[in-house]
């Protein structure tokens, strides 16, 4: 199926590694140019290197999201660069481990910036050039808004924010024809997860526990399979889908963990 997503412009956010790395270079596939937004240039560049070597468009744009100055520069760097911007994918994020027991109001409010605040900026800075080409606005987002995790109070909410948002942004932009959705993540094999499954004891026994939890095939997700569906839901071929919350997931949250060991 062709998504008709060539030389869009699409801004992804913590693009350079992981689930966005993955979306990347589903996007550069398809004829997009992603831009690769993160905070090492060096990373980001290491993709944008492999995405061209590959035949592909991709440019990237160095910022720290949790700065909020940082992210008008981002998209002014962007629209300096091309006049125009076609799709955004908030994805920059990390599960801080900012709990409630153990936590305090300087980190809870460092992890809203950042894991949600920069959602709201990059959005909002990118709202003008959007209106012109009628873009989409793809949020990823995780399951502990739903589930909860514990010791990770600071990343709930602002995953719960972000799906907020989604539904909110929604409504708002109807009259603009912009839409918005969500994926929500479950397990999905990353290196950021790979990091932190290797501080656990016994790592290889508790990623075995946690894939066999997994009710489609006990497996992870992958960053491509989050990819596909970020790709399909910023083209034209989901052009009245607005307003969900679509869970790329295995099942992980709403089927019976039980069906796993069946």
């Amino acid at each position: 199926m062709d998504l008709q997503l060539k030389d869009k412009v699409i801004v992804v956010t913590g693009g350079a590694k992981g689930i966005g790395e993955g979306i990347c270079r589903l996007l550069a596939s398809e004829g997009a140019i992603p831009v690769v937004v993160g905070r090492k240039q060096a990373d980001n560049q290491k993709l944008v290197d492999s995405i061209n070597a590959l035949g592909g468009q991709a440019i990237q744009v160095v910022a720290e999201l949790s700065k909020p100055e940082e992210c008008k520069k981002a998209i002014d760097e962007v629209m300096a660069r091309f006049g125009r911007i076609e799709g955004v994918v908030n994805n920059a994020g990390l599960n801080d481990g900012v709990g409630l027991e153990d936590g305090d109001y300087d980190r809870f409010i460092s992890s809203l910036h950042n894991n949600l605040v920069h959602y709201y900026l990059m959005v909002h800075y990118a709202l003008p050039a959007l209106k012109v080409s009628k873009g989409s606005i793809v949020n990823i987002s995780s399951k502990t808004a739903e589930t909860g995790q514990g010791h990770t109070s600071g990343y709930a909410a602002a995953n719960g924010g972000r799906n907020a948002l989604t539904r909110e942004w929604a409504v708002e932009l109807l009259k603009y024809d912009i839409r918005v959705n969500a994926i929500v993540v479950a397990e999905c094999w990353t290196p950021q997860y790979e990091s932190w499954i290797k501080t656990l004891p016994n790592p290889e026994e508790k990623l075995k526990e946690i894939t066999s939890r997994i009710p489609l095939e006990q497996r992870m997700t992958t960053a491509e399979e989050i990819a596909n569906t970020t790709a399909f839901l910023l083209s034209q071929r989901s052009s009245h889908t607005t307003g969900q919350i679509l869970y790329v997931d295995g099942g992980y949250v709403h089927l019976d963990r039980a069906l796993a060991n069946a």
